[in-house]
């Protein structure tokens, strides 16, 4: 298969706003758009066809990474001048499966991403531990970016990337960015942790938790006075401080529990909803800001349900609950009913207080508009 036909398909995904793209054995390309696939009617693909696309696609990697003895693979793949992607090539029954993330061309604002002004307040901080959660395709590496880039354009600093792989490439501004890459810049996130401390960090962003020894020297990072940030998959708050506490041992854990008391500063927890109009999604986010009250929940295993309502009650200090956004966005006619009820905490009680303020009728809603899919039809290019 030619390495133009490649390039085509790439592009058409980002001419028509694709988040991924599938390449399998056995099936059409597809496309994920607004987190439903859609199949592209060109052919479908064989056991040589993926084989070659990823013969493409780690043709910009190292020379001794090339080769496809493996069996899973992240790698980083440009389209010159046009657009990044973060690749994943797995073997499945044998064959080679593809999977591309789509990153967006630009890092975008808070403002473009619909991300609540609190995370400029986030992006002043000095030092701490700063995590964002969320599922996969939530859009955990665009906030994370959107926050870097407001540090790189505010103040003068010193920033370390670690990365598995890069995905968003950074332009310096008042910032000096370093973007370290595992597998080809270094050999994995402790490592990469470790050696950035004798590199003069002011800020360090590791791409993801993984391990008790990422945790675990991510933390020391913070606790020397640095301002780390990651991401890590947990659905909100509470999850998160459980997860990152699971790394450790049984015996560590509530020594752990008051390190992250000590040095989390902030958990940005994401949902992408399907918008008004059904053209797009946008973000339900949960802001956790460190207060003495939380630090005390954190510390607390038995305290930590407690956290939803102390993270609802501290909208002065930055703070707002999924379900204090999710009314926020309703009221700005930004999502629909069904999609706010089908993302609250508790759908009955939270429709019965929209009612009560006259946000809704109880006969409104059961009418939705239909939403109709993209359709991505072969054209001339193939």
């Amino acid at each position: 298969m030619e390495r133009e036909t490649l390039n085509r398909l790439l592009r058409l995904g980002l001419e028509k706003g694709a988040s991924d793209i599938h390449f399998q054995v056995g099936y059409l390309p597809l496309y994920r758009f607004n987190g439903n696939l859609v199949e592209l009617r060109y052919k479908v693909l064989t056991p040589a066809d993926t084989e070659e696309f990823a013969r493409m696609l780690m043709e910009q990697e190292p020379e001794d990474r090339r080769n496809l003895d493996f069996n899973e693979r992240d790698l980083a793949f440009e389209l010159s001048g046009e657009g990044r992607f973060r690749v994943n090539i797995s073997r499945q029954r044998r064959y080679y499966n593809l999977v591309l993330r789509v990153v967006p061309p630009t890092i975008q604002s808070f403002a473009d991403l619909n991300l609540p002004s609190s995370l400029k307040e986030i992006a002043k901080l000095r030092r701490g531990y700063v995590l964002v959660t969320g599922a996969t395709g939530m859009g955990k590496s665009t906030t994370l970016a959107a926050i870097i880039e407001e540090i790189n354009r505010t103040r003068n600093s010193k920033i370390i990337t670690i990365e598995d792989p890069i995905e968003f490439v950074f332009t310096h501004d008042k910032s000096i960015i370093t973007q370290r890459e595992i597998g080809t810049d270094t050999d994995g996130f402790p490592d990469a942790l470790r050696a950035a401390l004798r590199q003069d960090p002011d800020c360090i962003m590791v791409g993801e938790m993984r391990d008790l020894e990422t945790v675990d020297t991510s933390l020391k990072a913070a606790e020397t006075g640095h301002l780390v940030f990651s991401t890590i998959h947990t659905s909100d708050v509470a999850s998160t401080i459980n997860r990152l506490v699971s790394f450790f041992p049984v015996e560590e854990q509530l020594n752990v529990r008051a390190r992250l008391a000590d040095n989390l500063e902030a958990v940005v927890s994401l949902r992408l909803l399907q918008n008004l109009k059904k053209d797009g999604r946008v973000p339900a986010v949960e802001v956790m800001r460190s207060t003495r009250t939380i630090q005390e929940c954190i510390k607390d295993p038995a305290r930590g349900a407690e956290m939803t309502n102390y993270i609802a009650r501290g909208r002065s200090e930055g703070m707002q609950s999924f379900d204090q956004h999710l009314l926020d966005l309703y009221r700005a006619n930004k999502i629909s009913l069904e999609t706010t009820l089908s993302a609250a905490s508790n759908p009955t009680d939270f429709k019965t207080k929209l009612e009560m303020e006259g946000l809704v009728t109880e006969s409104e809603g059961e009418e939705e508009k239909q939403e109709v899919p993209v359709q991505l039809e072969p054209d001339d290019r193939f």
